[in-house]
């Protein structure tokens, strides 16, 4: 940095803050570090006394903090999302729609290794909606190297690090299985709460079925609705390993690819995944256990916003969920590692 007349500093960035002390009025920033002088600014800064700035001095290959800052936001900005102004070497990527964001995990870690500068986001794989902040990336010193700034690029390869998947409408059946259902014995409770959850996105439910305990049934019923035209099947209950429980064999019986039985989530540990097939589409179907339909977020949350985004699960992202995937009922959800808010 260099000393200068402040009446020569328009255009020129300052490297540090100037305060401003009003008695019984005010005291605080008047500007902030990296703000770059406006004429119009020089008689505030020599009512505050400042005849004098320290000024950024340009030196061949090194960038000031806010040039390394927009650097850091193009290799991460995506579509559907934009950054904030830049401030003290700081931007903030900003969703311009809802969905899932997904993140370059590779990519993120190879950039933050670097030293120097940062790029914190959200977890990836969750949803967002439009105005959430997804990641703020910033410079750590005043000024950087134009070199490690180029180290950056290469490290996060040609493809942005966030991205947005957008939700896509989607015909639904539900398949409620159970005797004690078919037969009345009991209120279904389940399908209130799926129809619930299903309506945060843009879907319709187009059936309901109580095909009992008949594992025959349950697979005609997924294939009727397969038939219908449903994007999604969602099959309620009867998950566990007991006899009686036969909605995972219903699924595999109808063909469909099954990606995991079981999850490392609690709750919701018997959840059934699978893909059906079909005239080049790829239909899920999800075997749900019956903690959905008591406990507030269970492991229907973590992989019905993937399905609506239509970001296709697979086994190593189920393991995966094992980190963080306990739900401690907490006043404020930290199921998985603050992944819904409150």
């Amino acid at each position: 940095m260099k000393e200068i007349r402040t009446e020569d500093a328009a255009g020129q960035i300052l490297c540090h803050d100037i305060t401003q002390i009003i008695k019984d009025e005010k005291k605080g920033v008047l500007f902030s570090k990296g703000h770059i002088v406006k004429e119009e600014d020089i008689p505030l800064l020599l009512s505050v006394g400042k005849e004098h700035l320290f000024v950024w001095e340009k030196k061949e290959g090194i960038l000031h903090e806010n040039e390394g800052a927009d650097i850091l936001y193009k290799i991460c900005a995506g579509d559907s999302m934009h950054g904030t102004d830049v401030k003290e070497g700081k931007i903030e990527l900003v969703a311009d729609e809802d969905g899932v964001l997904k993140i370059r995990r590779d990519a993120l870690l190879a950039v933050n290794s670097l030293g120097e500068m940062m790029i914190a986001s959200r977890h990836g794989d969750f949803p967002v909606k439009k105005g959430d902040k997804l990641a703020g990336t910033r410079i750590i010193p005043l000024v950087i190297e134009k070199e490690k700034m180029d180290r950056a690029v290469e490290a996060a390869g040609p493809e942005p690090i966030f991205s947005i998947l957008p939700y896509h409408f989607k015909k639904v059946g539900i398949v409620t299985t159970g005797s004690e259902v078919k037969k009345g014995l009991i209120q279904d409770t389940f399908t209130p709460v799926l129809k619930e959850k299903l309506s945060e996105y843009p879907t319709e439910v187009i059936g309901q079925t109580t095909p009992g305990d008949d594992k025959a049934q349950i697979t005609d019923d997924i294939m009727e609705f397969i038939n219908q035209g449903a994007d999604m099947v969602v099959c309620s209950g009867g998950m566990s390993v007991d006899p009686d429980d036969r909605t995972p064999g219903g699924i595999r019986d109808t063909g469909a690819r099954v990606v995991t039985y079981g999850a490392p989530v609690l709750p919701g540990a018997m959840l059934l995944i699978a893909y059906y097939e079909k005239e080049g589409k790829c239909i899920p179907i999800l075997g749900l256990p019956g903690c959905v339909m008591y406990a507030k977020r269970t492991v229907f949350d973590l992989v019905l916003p993937r399905i609506m985004a239509d970001d296709e699960i697979f086994p190593e992202e189920v393991a995966a969920y094992g980190e963080g995937g306990l739900c401690l009922s907490c006043k404020v959800c930290t199921f998985p590692n603050c992944g819904f808010g409150k």
